[in-house]
């Protein structure tokens, strides 16, 4: 996983810009750097090193240096492919980021469905550039204008003062020369979607395709770990991972004596895990809380509380590993947030799909901007296209929360025998929450706005409104930071909850 930036212009002008742009983006990229100039677009990369440490520096360039790439992500069947390409091409790199280039030589856009994986990259060549982001959006790219340039990158931070036409390139799109984004994957479609009706089997899949997911999550050549808040889905993940790793690091962060801190280590001495975990204070809290909003680029309440924890334990876990699992989706594919106990039949399934559609810009937003925050990879299983389309199948009534059921309860049931019944069973938790920390920072936050300040200020100029005086005050630390450089309608926003209870989110 990486930085990428890129300008497509005036070669020289935008040579210094990426140089420039690549500075803000060196948190997800300590390993190296490269910039590369081809015609009149000039790619830049900031490396995390994650698969062929010692040659697979980018940018990369084709045999015939008419092509070249910068890479964020990991394609995880690239092996596969790259058996295709040999008889063509010659390799100079064992990198995914190489079978990427071959193939888009060969098949252009329609490379793009073939990956497996999570991605974001810019192929250039003489005559322009496509830029590309796989079908959930797990990793970001953002475009825009300035000086006559058109400006490519990780974050929006990275990006000069000034910018015109800022967006975020949506999941599953392409787009040529900056132009009209073209959709080349629709995750929720309808086509190729097995319908099932046997509970027995639909389980039998789900733990199969779960198990798939986290396997092939484990390609890299650097050590791989996971998080562990021991909930259920941290812990499921876990417990495959530790048939497959000989010594598996797990990670908690949280306040002394949390929920979180002390089922999580219940877990990791169930599993046999090396266990680390961090105990922060309200003062720490107070002190990450403007480099937390800095490095996430939201000011959306819910994610910053979730936020915090995740600061603390990808900081822990970024002094002994370089790529991370996590269990982020679970609650999306398989009814997991207590709000959805409102819905029934296809209500439901509107609202998971809307859920599963908008974490791009929410919480895998979040996982991706605080893990690399610390050079950490974070991959996620639970959003692997396979089990993704595995659940669309699933009769809505086999999610439904009725009474005498729990959330996620198929999940659970498929998984009976991987973990103790009260992990399997434990009712889920805010992140905040069973981390210990959701009342001793949000409160002090809510505190600080006055009535009157709150009234006058919660609409924000897209039309929207702040939803409460804790969210004000992240929106003041955002706008100071950020001096507008971030329009507020490429801040996700999370759904309003506010009918659910406090179990209701990660």
């Amino acid at each position: 996983m990486c930085g990428i930036a890129a300008a497509f212009g005036k070669a020289a002008d935008g040579r210094i810009r990426v140089k420039k742009m690549l500075t803000m983006l060196g948190h997800r990229g300590p390993d190296e750097s490269g910039v590369f100039s081809l015609g009149n677009s000039v790619l830049g990369h900031a490396r995390l090193s994650i698969i062929d440490l010692e040659t697979g520096k980018q940018p990369i360039t084709s045999e015939a240096g008419d092509l070249a790439i910068t890479f964020n992500g990991e394609v995880y069947n690239f092996r596969e492919l790259r058996r295709e390409l040999a008889v063509k091409h010659s390799f100079s790199t064992r990198t995914d980021t190489e079978v990427i280039l071959h193939m888009f030589e060969e098949r252009r856009e329609d490379t793009l469905p073939l990956l497996d994986g999570m991605f974001a990259f810019l192929i250039a060549g003489r005559e322009g550039f496509v830029a590309a982001r796989d079908p959930l959006g797990i990793k970001p790219l953002y475009m825009g204008r300035k000086d006559g340039l058109f400006l490519v990158a990780s974050e929006m931070k990275a990006f000069p003062e000034g910018m015109e036409n800022i967006q975020s390139l949506p999941a599953g799109h392409y787009s040529v020369n900056g132009g009209r984004p073209e959709r080349f994957c629709s995750p929720l479609r309808s086509a190729g979607i097995i319908q099932k009706k046997n509970r027995t089997e639909i389980k039998k899949d789900i733990k199969a395709l779960l198990e798939k997911a986290v396997v092939k999550r484990l390609i890299a050549d650097v050590p791989v770990g996971v998080y562990l808040s021991g909930g259920l889905d941290s812990s499921l993940v876990a417990s495959i991972m530790k048939k497959h790793v000989k010594e598996l690091h797990s990670f908690t962060a949280g306040m002394k004596d949390s929920p979180d801190i002390l089922k999580a280590r219940q877990a990791a001495r169930y599993l046999d895990t090396k266990h680390h975990e961090l105990i922060y204070t309200k003062a720490d809290m107070k002190k990450a809380l403007e480099e937390v909003i800095w490095h996430l680029e939201s000011f959306d309440a819910p994610l910053v509380r979730s936020a915090i924890p995740m600061y603390f334990v990808s900081a822990l876990a970024a002094g002994h590993v370089k790529v991370i699992l996590s269990g982020e989706g679970a609650d999306e594919l398989f009814a997991g947030y207590s709000y959805f106990s409102k819905y029934r039949g296809a209500r439901l399934r509107k609202e998971m799909n809307r859920a599963i559609m908008s974490l791009q810009d929410t919480n895998l937003q979040r996982a991706d901007r605080i893990s690399m925050a610390h050079g950490l990879e974070a991959r996620v299983p639970f959003l692997d296209y396979r089990l993704l389309r595995c659940s669309l199948g699933i009769p809505v009534e086999y999610l439904e929360q009725r009474q005498g059921t729990q959330e996620k309860q198929l999940l659970r049931e498929a998984f009976e025998g991987y973990l103790p019944e009260d992990i399997l069973y434990r009712p889920k938790m805010k992140f905040s929450v069973g981390a210990g920390s959701s009342e001793e920072l949000f409160g002090e936050c809510s505190e600080k706005v006055s009535d009157r300040a709150f009234v006058s200020g919660r609409r924000l100029p897209d039309g929207s409104a702040l939803r409460s005086k804790e969210e004000y005050y992240y929106h003041e630390v955002f706008r100071s930071l950020f001096q507008g450089r971030i329009p507020p309608e490429l801040v996700g926003r999370t759904a309003d909850r506010s009918a659910g209870t406090e179990r209701e989110r990660k």
